[in-house]
């Protein structure tokens, strides 16, 4: 059983997990953890929990106690963060580079400083490199950065009005694409399926595989179906209810259970057939009644002529045709002859 606590490394960044050996580490204490390119320093903010983890999944090991020189040193390099970002800004618009700075990571030993950007095109900062340089008196590397990465950084309220993933637990965002949006039945309104960032949610990719799972034993859409009420289509899925709608040649409309092996229960879609067109016997005359006297009502209170709720196409189908004048013209020849 191993002894996990959570670690705050830098205060802009995503809380780390770490195991503990031979450590009693509480909260609020501070110790030197590794990460990709070499140690740093961070704080406990957790108190140590014991989890079973399977093998292989073990987060890497603090290392040991910071010392109140390493404490020190962690919040200079915040500082030299600050005044490196504030000379790179004022170094870009000198050289009227077309880039937008995100964020600067000073590495623990001083070695380096990464400064992470983002730009529509290529950007030329060699001369930019050579002032922060020569002004930082350390290593630079400049690292452009995708939309995706940016929001990352910067974090932000997603539409749930959470913190957005990928700034808080997501460590590795997942492929998303357009068919995981049909998948789920959502709106392909960009508005509502894309992330401040701009880009699709990362949150389809989390259900995505049990709506696969699901639709898997549903009839798929525009399928011809045979029941005992007639012949009919497929023209709705609700994957989560366990229904279709199927669409019969007189207009009507069932929604049909689907059972546990895919199969449609023959017995309830015979049901719900039966009831819909006694609802429609019973009320459907009426209520098109309604409306008539409703729209007489209102034209006589207006005194203006009230638009039929009719479908375009039937209306189409209603309206006389109209004769272009060549039509006309023909008809009179036709008449003289």
């Amino acid at each position: 059983m191993a002894k996990i606590v959570t670690v705050k490394v830098r205060p802009y960044r995503p809380p780390e997990h770490f195991a503990i050996k031979d450590l009693d580490v509480r909260s609020g204490e501070w110790v030197v953890v590794p990460q990709e390119y070499g140690i740093e320093v961070g704080e406990v903010v957790s108190d140590p929990i014991h989890m079973e983890l399977p093998e292989g999944s073990l987060p890497p090991f603090i290392e040991r106690f910071a010392s109140t020189e390493e404490i020190q040193l962690y919040f200079e390099n915040l500082d030299q963060e600050k005044a490196a970002w504030r000379f790179c800004e004022e170094r870009v618009q000198h050289h009227g580079l077309s880039m937008k700075l995100v964020r600067v990571e000073r590495q623990f030993d001083g070695g380096k400083i990464t400064f992470y950007y983002v730009a529509e095109n290529r950007v030329d900062f060699r001369d930019l490199v050579k002032d922060l340089v020569r002004g930082l008196r350390t290593r630079v590397e400049m690292r452009q950065i995708g939309v995706r990465h940016e929001a990352k950084m910067v974090g932000g309220v997603g539409y749930c009005g959470r913190e957005i993933c990928c700034a808080s637990f997501l460590r590795h965002s997942s492929p998303v694409s357009i068919r995981m949006v049909k998948a789920q039945n959502l709106p392909l309104n960009p508005s509502k399926i894309s992330g401040i960032c701009g880009r699709l949610l990362c949150c389809l990719a989390y259900e995505y595989d049990t709506y696969k799972e699901l639709r898997a034993d549903f009839p798929s859409l525009g399928r011809a179906i045979e029941l005992d009420s007639g012949e009919g289509k497929v023209i709705r899925q609700n994957l989560l209810k366990g229904t279709i709608t199927v669409l019969f040649q007189d207009g009507e409309e069932v929604e049909v259970p689907i059972g546990g092996d895919g199969e449609i229960e023959e017995d309830t879609a015979k049901e719900a057939s039966q009831g819909n067109m006694e609802t429609y016997r019973k009320h459907g005359k009426d209520a098109t009644q309604e409306k008539k006297e409703d729209r007489k009502q209102e034209k006589k209170r207006t005194g203006k002529k009230v638009e039929s709720s009719m479908p375009q196409k039937e209306k189409l189908k209603k309206m006389p045709k109209k004769r272009s004048k060549a039509g006309k013209k023909r008809t009179q020849d036709k008449g003289k002859q």
